[in-house]
Parts: C-alpha cells; sequence; structure tokens
C-alpha cells in the first residue's frame, strides 16, 4: 500500500451515513458517539492526524488558554483515565500526545482519512445528499454532513506592498517549520495576539541570541496564567473529582469552565473592597478575573474603565522601560478591557522589557513596505520629529502572527453550495444565519460544531462540543424517529435566534471593539457578532426547545 492509501485507508470514493469534516475535539467526539448510535461515518482531515488546532501549531511557546481537567473529552472515561496532564495549561506537544492517546483508545484511525482537504461541498436536492471532494481526489457521498473546522482554521496574512520582494523568511506561526533555527537571527514580529505573544515569550529568552523586533498596533491586555506543574500523584488524586467538575462545566458555568459565577455588583462596593477583589481574581491566574468578576464589567464602562486601570497598572509594574510602559499597558484606555480575546501569558512583560526586544508602535510608524531586506515603516503620529520620515528594520525572519479569517474563513474556503447551488459566502454575504450556530437554513442535512453564531470562541471547547455532539445524536434520533430522513431549520427560526443575539450583543461594550470576534480584522468582511453572547447555559435552553417539536423545521 502506498504512503498515500495508508494515509486515506485506500479509499477514494466513499459512500456513506455521516462525513465529518475536522480531527480536532470536535470531529472525535462525534466520530466516536455517532459510530455508537448506529451509523457509518468517516472523518476527513486536513492534516496528517487527529489533533485539530493542535496538529498545526508547533511554533515556540504554543499552549493553550484553557486549564485541565476540563480541557479534555470528559467521556468516555477511557480518554482521561490513563492520561495524565503535566502542567495545568499543556503546551502543544503533550496536547498532541493527548490526541494520540485519545484517538487510539477509541480506535478512531479506522475511520479516518488524513492528509485531505475538502475543496467542494454539494447539496444534491435529487438525492437529498451530500457529496464532497477533496484536494487530492477522494468523493464522498453521505446523507449528513457535520464541518467541524474550529474557529481558527484558515490563518490571514495582510498583502502588504513588496511582500514579494523580501529576501527573507517569512511565516504563519501555524505552518512552523520544525526546522526553523533562530538563534543569533535578527527577527521580527508582525502582531501580539495569542501566537505573537507566546512566540515572543519564548524567543526573547537571551539563549537563543536572537533579536525581536515587535510590531504591535493594540497590545493584548494579557492576564497572569498561573501556570504550575502537576504531578502524577495530583493528577490521579483529582481524577476522583473529575465527573462533578465535567457535569459543572456543561450545566452550570456559562463559559465551559468551573468558575464560580459572579454575585458581586461593582456598585455595592467601596473601591477598596473593589481593589481587594481584583486582586483576590488576579491572583487566580487565569480567566478569573474576568469571568467571576462584577457583571457590570462587560456593558458599564465606569466599571469597564477601573478594571483597566488595574490591569494597566499591574503590567506597567513588571516593566522599567518607560516608552515600553506606553506602547504595552498606557495608561490611556484604548479598548474595552474583555471585549475582545484576552490572552494569558507567563512572563511576557518581563521579557518585553529585555534589551533585546525592540517594540515598534504602529500607531506612531506606519508598515509602508516590505523591503528585501526588512521592513520599511513611516511617521504618522503628531509628535513625530520629522513628519513622514522613515525607519527601516533589517529582518532574517519576519513572523507574521497576524491571526485567522476566523469561524467563517475555514468553510468558506470548502465552496459549501445549498440545496439551490448557492455558496455559502454569498448566502451570508449580507449576515451570518443559523439556528443554534448548528443548523443553518438553505443548507439541508447539514450541522456545524464549533461554528458561527453558537458559545464556540466565548467557550471552552471539548465540554462545549460535547454538549453539541450529544444534540446532533438526539436530533437524528428524533429525525428517525419521525421516519424522516432530510430536515432544514425554516428561515423564521434562525432570524430570531440571530436577532435575539444581536439585541443582548447590541448592550454590551463588545461592539464598539474591533476583533476577530466580529470580524473587523479581516478587510472587507462584515462586522457582526459571531458567536452567541448570551453564554452556554441560555445557549443550552435553546437547545432543549428546538428538540421539543419541529415547529422550527421542515421535514421528508
Amino acid at each position: 500500500m502506498t504512503l498515500e492509501n495508508q494515509r486515506t485507508n485506500g479509499a477514494r470514493s466513499i459512500t456513506t451515513d455521516i462525513v465529518i469534516v475536522g480531527g480536532g475535539f470536535g470531529g472525535c467526539s462525534a466520530l466516536y458517539w455517532l459510530r455508537k448510535a448506529g451509523y457509518n461515518v468517516k472523518l476527513i482531515e486536513a492534516g496528517s492526524d487527529f489533533g485539530g488546532v493542535w496538529h498545526f501549531n508547533k511554533y515556540p511557546g504554543a499552549r493553550v488558554d484553557s486549564e485541565v481537567p476540563l480541557y479534555q473529552l470528559s467521556k468516555p472515561a477511557e480518554t482521561w483515565r490513563a492520561f495524565n496532564f503535566t502542567e495545568r495549561f499543556p503546551g502543544h506537544v503533550e496536547l498532541r500526545d493527548y490526541f494520540a492517546h485519545m484517538s487510539n483508545a477509541l480506535d478512531l484511525h479506522r475511520d479516518a482519512i488524513f492528509d485531505s482537504r475538502v475543496v467542494e461541498a454539494k447539496f444534491d436536492a435529487a438525492s437529498n445528499s451530500w457529496t464532497m471532494r477533496t484536494d487530492n481526489g477522494i468523493n464522498t457521498t453521505s446523507k449528513y454532513a457535520i464541518f467541524a473546522t474550529g474557529t481558527t482554521n484558515k490563518p490571514y496574512i495582510p498583502q502588504f506592498p513588496g511582500l514579494d520582494n523580501y529576501q527573507g523568511t517569512i511565516l504563519h506561526p501555524c505552518r512552523w517549520p520544525s526546522d526553523l533555527d533562530l538563534r543569533g537571527k535578527k527577527v521580527g514580529i508582525v502582531g501580539q495576539g495569542a501566537s505573537g505573544l507566546q512566540i515572543l515569550q519564548e524567543l526573547a529568552k537571551e539563549n537563543i541570541g536572537a533579536d525581536l523586533t515587535i510590531f504591535v498596533r493594540n497590545p493584548p491586555t494579557a492576564l497572569p496564567m498561573g501556570q504550575r506543574a502537576i504531578s502524577a500523584a495530583e493528577s490521579e488524586e483529582k481524577k476522583n473529582a473529575y465527573e462533578v467538575l465535567f457535569s459543572h462545566a456543561k450545566t452550570t458555568d456559562e463559559s465551559g469552565y468551573a468558575y464560580d459565577p459572579p454575585t458581586r455588583s461593582f456598585y455595592q462596593e467601596t473601591p477598596e473592597q473593589r481593589e481587594q477583589f481584583y486582586s483576590d481574581l488576579w491572583a487566580r491566574g487565569s480567566y478569573a478575573i474576568l469571568t467571576c468578576n462584577y457583571p457590570e464589567h462587560a456593558y458599564d464602562k465606569a466599571a469597564n474603565a477601573e478594571l483597566y486601570q488595574y490591569w494597566a497598572k499591574a503590567a506597567r509594574a513588571r516593566m522599567t522601560d518607560p516608552v515600553k510602559r506606553d506602547i504595552m499597558a498606557p495608561l490611556q484606555q484604548f479598548q474595552w478591557i474583555g471585549t475582545k480575546r484576552p490572552n494569558l501569558e507567563m512572563d511576557y512583560y518581563e521579557m518585553i522589557d529585555q534589551q533585546n526586544v525592540k517594540l515598534v508602535s504602529l500607531k506612531k510608524e506606519a508598515i509602508q513596505e516590505f523591503t528585501k531586506t526588512g521592513i520599511a515603516t513611516k511617521d504618522i503620529s503628531d509628535d513625530a520629529t520629522v513628519e513622514g520620515a522613515t525607519h527601516s528594520y533589517d529582518l532574517d525572519v519576519v513572523i507574521m502572527a497576524t491571526g485567522y479569517d476566523g469561524v467563517t474563513g475555514s468553510l468558506y474556503e470548502m465552496n459549501i453550495h445549498g440545496k439551490d447551488g448557492v455558496r455559502l459566502q454569498e448566502r451570508w454575504s449580507s449576515s451570518i444565519q443559523t439556528y443554534l450556530g448548528m443548523v443553518a437554513p438553505g443548507l439541508p442535512n447539514m450541522f456545524m460544531l464549533y461554528g458561527p453564531q453558537a458559545p464556540s470562541g466565548l467557550a471552552n471547547g471539548p465540554p462545549f462540543l460535547e454538549l453539541q455532539v450529544d444534540w446532533v445524536i438526539r436530533f437524528l434520533g428524533k429525525l428517525k424517529d419521525e421516519q424522516a430522513t432530510t430536515f432544514e431549520v425554516k428561515s423564521a427560526a434562525a432570524k430570531e435566534y440571530v436577532q435575539r443575539n444581536l439585541d443582548v450583543y447590541g448592550q454590551s461594550l463588545a461592539k464598539d471593539t474591533p476583533s476577530w470576534w466580529n470580524g473587523s480584522n479581516i478587510p472587507g468582511k462584515v462586522r457582526e457578532p459571531l458567536f452567541w453572547t448570551l453564554g452556554l447555559q441560555e445557549w443550552r435552553k435553546e437547545t432543549e426547545k428546538a428538540l421539543e417539536d419541529w415547529c422550527r423545521f421542515d421535514l421528508k
């Protein structure tokens, strides 16, 4: 058998009940439980193994910002009984080890097709089935399609002038070469989101001797991770409470974690009480400072401004360079804190403060072009010494930590055509229309996992995805009981669901903040909330309503 056939299980043409696209947490969970429910299922994955985002992201310092044990599947129990994470926030290597353990324990490989990227998916109204085609010539036909491609799958690199002229190495973090040697190199990092922050933390360490130039427009409002080692003994002892924690994350917490819900009011406490409360939450690490804080921070400007000042002072205290302080933690609030994806850090501000790290504020110097040897900028600030002065930064390597075409990017890339032949990006050209973030008008027999207008990026992945998979299986079972094989959600149900989300989003401060959460990072993309903003538990109530009767669906 050739290597290609080994990776695709020898298949070139497949007919099955269900095809799943994506081999991350959602795809793995769906494959296992749908098989258990009696369906014939195949999974198509672009990478060479399971892992989803953790298969592709192997850059220095890559690690998850959700803590264990909740960043893993909760069922079946054999996925966690014989596996112990060694850190509160595991790194990319350990996460791939987990996926290898989990996929072997669940015998997932036998129904997976790897190294195959879906380039076209069409619904055939005559047969009420989905056909898919991959970049390596595999064709599938299935009654149902499940797209589990996640939120950060399609990398985005801005098309700066002269990009093709640059003679050094340019790369996106999710395509990090395994043989890249940065020792003693002049390295530029464009962007300081999650990957840019994590890469800087590693590369700034003086033991590799790299000189770093960081191009940053809006600094991250980074929060303390609270990283620590976890011994095997501690991990085993805590497994006695795993099922309680997993249940809490799914049925009680609004984000799929195990946090205590906020019960205190901003305006009912004194400034001194609030300061102490912030300090207590700050010491816990992770997202406690946001998720367990006063609820007013999400919609009240005065409350948000006070929390921002607490953050800025804490971050500034860890830097000695006054210029770097003002760039990375300005006292003048530049965005509402918590309204775009916050990053967790370990020694970020100490690394920024080092002599081998140079900061370039893109609010003062705009990138004009890439040259053969690096990046050229032009002064744009009012206090520039010489108006329009240019600067040149010679760089051996440029890391474009510029994020992703989030949530919808990977869906659009697959050229999904609905029942009338219209492509998904054309169907949603003015606004995304889904119901529950899992089904959509015009797309019969199709499900999305961790997709648009679901809690997705605002929730902890594994617990939330298990809720979605459970719902899909219950939905298909109910469909079978009705002796129906084809479903489509009604437009009215989607419009009502979307409007409810917009109403709540419109009352929040998040609407004022450009971010990938609302598509603002991609030129030309419609600015709209990409996630359900009412919380995980309100979303669960909506999913239960959907199963009560078929009033929101057309069946055949």
